[in-house]
């Protein structure tokens, strides 16, 4: 499974796309475990349906273009779409077969059932039809094709129906194809209520609702041939931010057509017949390869709604409560507390009410005067932009540094940005060409004579509900050198100036690249000197080719390397007479990983640093990121033992990458008695509020 030619032909650097396919294979291991609570399970299968949509979305359009054009030369060719095309319905059809074979009865086993229409007693089917008619018929309007109603537009991932009646319409026409599409206001799950269900807990999937009643749709016609279908389509915005004099005007044009984008995939029942099929393929101009015949709804994110249905602890993770942070005195101020010392949080297993409550002081706070904020992924929850606002209101200079192009979180984004703006606050797009991806939080506070600054530096995005599910590493510091070169990459983007000379941090795309480069090769220049060389990564993605060549060129001089990477890994470990210093690992747990570290040491001299930046070309020279130094001894020995050390040592959730690409369980892995690095820090964690690793994880 190799890729393009490398920068260095002996090489074989691993595809990317099939290398995320990859990963949502492992994630899709979790559904499969016995040891995992019943309708964790489920969710980990709809996880993997939500990966698969978004790689439609943004992956798949240039092979099929490819294809299209009879084969391209580069990355994208009508074979690599033939094997994409192969992969995937590998992997949806071992998804279908673990929903109907191994979790429905599960769920049945447990009083738990997604009832079929042939499947519903007398008293059921009434309900049903009740149902229908009260909240789905009067939102569903059939349209039927002729040369007036040509075939509708469909959006992006909405569910639908195609008929073929028989008969002809009221103007005795013999229009034999209709579209019913289904508003996605309308719950894809709905619960029966106990009246019709007894003591079990039972369900029905709104298709199977619209199914049963296809003909009272169609009053006086035949309804024949039949299918539920689904379309996926491109979804990347492309704006010229070049030719453009207002980016969020323009991002906001491109919203209104993102949801009609260029086809990419087609699913349909796997009973759908070949003319209706044929006939979809050819109206959204797709070919064979992009069609997916599906054993079950078109849509397995949307049974995530059944996770919330059900009242049934016993079938979930039991709650993980975190701790307050470690470094941090609840109730004393967070600013006299790091003139102390700086602190670091390990997030979810310590809590983001940390970082909170750093903002908060310093919004009510009358000594600080200014507060700077980058704001990538902030999500729907209003608590940091309400504290924004109230920090304009008492006065403060609220300076919000907004990227618009996170992807899918666009208009989420723009929303914030005009409410920061309706209420004073200073807000910038960052640098044209360039996403703005660091974290960044910085306060300037009055204290006697001088202006001191504090700042918060993460890893992960200022978003409180991923910060309960995904795993990431922030620091909250008044050093002044640190706070400085904060400042200045703040007055950098707001201004376009000259960034000057920074004194610890690293920027993307100015440093952060080279200085990663240069890292590496002094390592192993130590190493072939005969000292100890060692390097730790942990990251989401390694898909750079100059850091990868460096990293071989290292450990072909004896540097031992040890990859931690989450996702996407072109690197092949353990190469003969190339990597064979070199060992990746995938950690997929109860939380998503998501926090960057980069440890390097030669002999006894060691340096950390944490990032907002995974090694790719994109993040390297494409993006605003920010890596920074921990300095603190006792902090970075924190990092070492919670971040690389128990997850090279993990035996429970841990995958070793294989030189040809693939990947294979460490010995132990997916057993319930092995070491979990997440389950230890579970358990580190948890241990100050008494929970043990032995209540959260059998």
């Amino acid at each position: 499974m190799t890729g393009k030619a490398s920068l260095d032909s002996e090489i074989p650097f691993l595809d990317r796309d099939h290398s995320i396919l990859s990963f949502n294979e492992r994630v899709l291991d979790w559904a499969r475990r016995p040891d995992v609570p019943l309708l964790e399970r489920l969710r980990y299968l709809c996880i993997v349906s939500s990966n698969l949509d978004e790689f439609f979305e943004v992956r798949m359009a240039p092979h099929l273009t490819a294809l299209g054009n009879g084969g391209a030369k580069g990355p994208s060719t009508a074979e690599s779409f033939q094997a994409l095309s192969a992969a995937v319905h590998r992997l949806v059809a071992q998804q279908y077969a673990l929903f109907n074979d191994a979790l429905t009865p599960a769920f049945e086993a447990e009083n738990l059932a997604i009832v079929s229409h042939g499947d519903r007693n007398p008293a059921q089917r009434r309900w049903v039809d009740e149902y229908f008619e009260r909240e789905v018929k009067p939102l569903l309007i059939p349209v039927g094709l002729d040369p007036a109603h040509p075939f509708p537009q469909v959006a992006n991932k909405s569910l639908n129906f195609i008929v073929r009646l028989g008969g002809a319409d009221a103007f005795g026409r013999e229009n034999e194809i209709a579209i019913v599409k289904v508003p996605r206001v309308l719950p894809r799950v709905i619960r029966m209520p106990a009246r019709v269900a007894g003591r079990k807990a039972l369900f029905v999937s709104l298709s199977s609702v619209i199914r049963a009643h296809l003909q009272d749709l169609f009053p006086g016609r035949e309804v024949g041939q039949f299918s539920q279908f689904r379309v996926t389509r491109h979804s990347d915005l492309a704006v010229d931010e070049d030719e453009v004099r207002n980016l969020r005007t323009a991002l906001r044009l491109g919203l209104q057509h993102r949801h009609y984008g260029q086809a990419v995939r087609l699913e349909v029942s796997s009973g759908c017949s070949e003319f209706l099929a044929n006939f979809l393929l050819q109206q959204f101009g797709l070919p064979a390869g992009a069609l997916y015949r599906v054993p079950g709804p078109v849509n397995l994110v949307r049974f995530q709604q059944l996770i919330d249905l059900v009242d049934a602890p016993h079938l979930l993770f039991p709650p993980y409560h975190p701790s307050f942070p470690l470094g941090l005195v609840p109730g004393q101020s967070v600013f006299e507390q790091l003139r102390q010392r700086d602190m670091l949080i390990h997030q979810p297993f310590e809590s983001f009410d940390g970082v909170l409550a750093f903002l908060r002081e310093a919004v009510h706070d009358p000594a600080v005067l200014a507060i700077k904020q980058t704001i990538y992924r902030t999500g729907s929850d209003p608590v940091l932009m309400d504290l924004l606002r109230e920090a304009v209101r008492q006065g403060k200079e609220v300076t919000a540094v907004v990227e618009l192009k996170a992807r899918f979180d666009e208009e989420t984004n723009i929303n914030w940005a005009e409410q920061l703006e309706s209420v004073g606050a200073q807000v910038v797009y960052g640098v044209v060409g360039l996403k703005t991806h660091a974290k960044m939080l910085l306060v300037t506070r009055r204290e006697g004579r001088q202006l001191v600054r504090y700042a918060h530096l993460s890893t992960g995005n200022y978003n409180p509900r991923t910060a309960r599910l995904y795993t990431d590493l922030s620091q909250l510091t008044s050093n002044p050198q640190l706070t400085a070169d904060v400042d200045a990459i703040f007055v950098h983007l707001a201004s376009q100036t000259r960034l000057p000379r920074l004194n610890q941090a690293l920027m993307a795309p100015f440093h952060l690249h080279r200085r990663m480069i240069e890292k590496i090769d002094v390592l192993g220049e130590a190493a072939a000197r005969g000292l100890e060389a060692r390097i730790v990564l942990k990251m989401n993605s390694l898909t750079d080719e100059p850091l990868m060549l460096a990293l071989v060129r290292a450990a072909r001089r004896g540097a031992r390397v040890d990859l931690i990477v989450r996702g996407a890994c072109l690197l092949p470990a353990g190469l003969p007479g190339a990597a064979e210093n070199i060992r990746v690992r995938s950690i997929i747990g109860r939380f998503l990983e998501h926090s960057r570290v980069f440890y390097f040491r030669a002999g006894a001299e060691e340096e950390l640093y944490l990032s907002s930046a995974d090694w790719m070309n994109r993040n390297m020279l494409r993006r605003i990121e920010l890596a920074w130094p921990v300095l603190d001894p006792a902090l970075r020995q924190r990092v070492i033992d919670e971040c690389l050390v128990a997850y090279l040592h993990d035996d429970r959730d841990a995958w070793d990458l294989m030189a040809d690409g693939t990947y294979r369980r460490v010995k132990g892995a997916g057993e319930p008695r092995g070491h979990g690095a997440q389950a230890a820090l579970m358990a580190r964690h948890g241990a100050r509020d008494r929970v043990s690793e032995e209540l959260l994880w059998t």
